[in-house]
């Protein structure tokens, strides 16, 4: 019976070896990593809307992907128009996504929203900061332009009520009192930054652009209570636009600013609310846009180089779209490779739970952008395959 055994057993692996499998007691080894895949989330046209606009993409600590757009449903012009924020989760790194969702709908010629910016707080809580209301330019101590923020406790499944924080801004009744003579503010739209080092640890942060006399300037606004209260920074950036923020190693937030040309920056020294003079990066010149810039890793963190990466056009058009990386703390910067060389603009960055870099971005021609995301190894991006 003993023998009879033994060559059942020998049989049965022999077949298994024989159709492909592995013997019970190899050790399976891990699938490699697809170093690049893509997939079109929105088309002009999709779900009932004319134009789709202003990518937003976080990878939370669940390992979930969320991806806001602008639904434009109507024309692809800015607010006023009639616009809502819409999001879809991925938990496979990007492969599918659920049907989009509405995180905050519009109702009519200014009564829309858009230019949504998204960080995970250190609760796990999903906290968005966005605009609405009758545009930028059009914004009055009557009749503002308002900023919101909206909050999520289960991952972005769902979403609380929204909260007015326009007043904490900007106008009179502004926190911090050097904003009290500004009249409009909005979010640059992409990935906010939450603290993870020093004094500060589990601070939120966005940044503002507001205007006063028909410019813009630069405002780290923040939150030490996971969004629930907020803070306004000193100016970090006269003459700024759209701006992104990401902590170095030694706890400083270094934020990026977009401008015409020679990419703009500021440094702070005390969690984002004072800030160093302002400078410019010329090597990376550039058409006036919105983009993002995250940390890849850390040393301190265990990662095994010190790595910003940095999206935006590598052009004085809206066009070729690349990534840039830093390995000296976001003092100087490469390029590492084009996403996208034709017709391109605002983009978002985020890293995924096995190593791989996630990418949300708007390509094809101005009046009629589809939004992909794209997915790919740090060794595809820096060419090290």
């Amino acid at each position: 019976m003993k023998h009879s055994l033994n060559l059942f057993f020998a049989v049965v692996v022999a077949s298994m070896v024989a159709f492909g499998c592995k013997k019970p007691s190899d050790n399976p080894q891990p699938e490699p990593l697809e170093p690049f895949f893509e997939v079109c989330l929105f088309h002009p046209g999709d779900y009932q809307s004319s134009h789709w606009r202003i990518p937003a993409l976080r990878c939370l600590s669940d390992g979930s992907l969320l991806a806001f757009s602008d639904k434009r449903k109507y024309n692809n012009t800015d607010l006023p128009e009639d616009i809502d924020i819409v999001v879809r989760r991925s938990t496979d790194c990007g492969k599918s996504w659920t049907e989009p969702m509405t995180m905050a709908e519009g109702t009519g010629y200014k009564h829309g929203f858009g230019d949504c910016a998204v960080v995970e707080a250190q609760n796990g809580d999903v906290v968005c900061a966005y605009v609405g209301g009758n545009g930028l330019w059009a914004s009055t101590a009557s009749d503002p332009q308002r900023s919101y923020i909206q909050i999520s406790h289960d991952g972005g499944k769902s979403f609380e009520p929204r909260t007015d924080i326009t007043s904490q801004l900007w106008g009179i009744r502004a926190l911090n009192s050097a904003c009290r003579t500004y009249t409009s503010s909005f979010f640059g739209s992409g990935n906010g930054l939450l603290l993870k080092r020093g004094a500060h640890k589990g601070r939120i942060m966005f940044v503002a652009a507001m205007v006063k006399n028909g410019t813009l300037d630069n405002f780290a606004v923040y939150s030490d209570d996971n969004g629930k209260s907020w803070n306004v920074s000193q100016k970090a950036y006269t003459g700024g636009d759209e701006a992104k923020v990401v902590e170095l190693k030694d706890g400083s937030v270094l934020m990026s600013i977009r401008q015409s040309g020679a990419r703009g920056y500021a440094v702070s020294h005390d969690g984002g609310e004072t800030w160093e003079p302002q400078g410019r990066w010329p090597e990376m010149t550039t058409n006036a846009c919105n983009g993002d810039m995250i940390r890849f890793s850390a040393t301190d963190m265990g990662g095994k180089r010190d790595i910003l990466l940095h999206s935006v056009p590598n052009s004085m058009e809206r066009e070729n779209v690349s990534i840039f990386v830093s390995y000296d703390e976001g003092t100087s910067w490469q390029l590492a490779k084009s996403i996208c060389p034709g017709g391109s603009c605002y983009s978002s960055l985020t890293v995924l739970p096995d190593g791989r870099i996630g990418f949300y971005y708007e390509k094809g021609p101005t009046s009629a952008y589809e939004l992909w995301y794209c997915c790919f190894t740090l060794e595809w991006l820096l060419g090290e395959e």
